[in-house]
């Protein structure tokens, strides 16, 4: 990347972090926009090291047929800062906030927690992925960026922007997860006691372990250290569903549990 990409990077990098640390919303993207992945990651990766906050996690988004054959992969990744976690047990219904005038959205996720430990080979099938993973959570990633057009314009921008997360509510643990065909759970997502898309994991490609073996590799090939364990917000089960504060969110995994929030405005911090 040539100095002019890397100020380009680090400039629109820049106003994607202090739009977020101001919960300022943005009418336009702030540079020029990424046509690739490698110009894509290069301003997620500076904005990661700008905003500074420890990262404890990765989503991964699907990316979608045609852009998928022209970007050269299926499946794009963001960082899931610590303190945009919230842990909620049975009953509990945490207000997760969104920037107004950006967008907004929540997902019903499977949450797997890779081991810390790992040192590759990223492995090759789900036997091996398994044996990496020691837990699995249910859960909803809260999807928001200051930019409005993040997911419209395509996954090449909603990456440049920590792939377009704002959140995760990390419900209650999936005992004997081992057993369990993790593609094989009905999931049901309600808003405001309307239910808005069901689904299981079978749909997502390669599914939750699948989704783990890409954040690897992506994250390996990128540099980073993943040898300290990490959460990976596997992907939208039942769709992106786009939401606005006040709302009620209630993402249903058949018998095994289900997750609430609520939506609120994001503010300064």
């Amino acid at each position: 990347m040539g100095i002019a990409l890397n100020e380009q990077a680090a400039m629109v990098a820049e106003a994607f972090v202090q739009a977020r640390r101001t919960a300022r919303s943005l009418l336009d993207y702030p540079g020029v926009p990424p046509v690739d992945l490698a110009g894509a990651y290069a301003i997620q990766d500076r904005a990661i090291a700008i905003d500074g906050r420890p990262v404890v996690g990765w989503k991964v988004g699907r990316i979608n047929p045609p852009h998928d054959s022209r970007l050269g992969d299926n499946r794009l990744s963001g960082p899931i800062f610590a303190d945009g976690v919230v842990d909620a047990a049975p009953g509990d219904v945490p207000a997760m906030p969104v920037y107004v005038g950006g967008f907004a959205a929540a997902e019903a996720e499977l949450l797997l927690h890779v081991a810390a430990g790992f040192a590759g080979p990223v492995p090759a099938d789900d036997a091996g992925t398994v044996a990496i993973v020691d837990a699995v959570r249910l859960g909803i990633e809260i999807a928001s960026s200051p930019y409005a057009g993040i997911n419209a314009d395509g996954p090449a921008v909603t990456i440049s922007d920590f792939g377009n997360n704002g959140g995760l509510v990390r419900g209650a643990a999936l005992p004997g997860w081992r057993e369990i065909d993790l593609c094989a759970i009905p999931v049901r997502t309600v808003i405001d006691g309307v239910e808005i898309g069901a689904a299981t994991a079978a749909t997502m490609l390669d599914g939750p372990y699948g989704a783990v073996r890409f954040l690897l590799t992506n994250l390996i090939a990128r540099g980073f250290d993943v040898s300290s364990g990490l959460w990976v917000s596997t992907g939208a089960i039942t769709g992106v569903h786009e939401v606005v504060p006040g709302q009620a969110v209630t993402a249903q995994f058949g018998d095994l549990g289900e997750v609430r929030c609520t939506i609120a405005g994001a503010t300064p911090r």
